[in-house]
């Protein structure tokens, strides 16, 4: 199973049509064969968390925490990496703080 701070590539669909896409996502936290992911995009113009090539992305991304949807474990295509200790406290602090608004 996936854990807290894992960055996956899956298929995903998108919320204005019904099209999936293979994209990475981060995963927030995974049970019963469903994981709870945000949603990574290249556009670094977006609100969100950055993602650079030097912590494994491939190119520099931002993390979405408007983005968040869950999908089956049989979606995952792979594993990419994982974000560091310290990265995965922003992640979760920022998804916390957004929730407490």
């Amino acid at each position: 199973m996936y854990k807290t701070g894992d960055i996956i590539l899956a298929q995903v669909q998108f919320t204005d049509t019904f099209e999936v896409k293979t994209r990475p996502a981060a995963v927030l936290f995974g049970e019963y064969g469903n994981i709870v992911v945000a949603g990574i995009t290249s556009n670094t113009e977006m609100e969100g968390i950055p993602l650079t090539r030097k912590e494994g992305a491939v190119k520099d991304s931002i993390i979405k925490i408007n983005y968040i949807f869950t999908i089956s474990d049989k979606m995952v295509k792979r594993h990419l990496f994982s974000l560091s200790q310290e990265k995965r406290k922003i992640l979760i602090s920022e998804l916390v703080r957004r929730l407490s608004k």
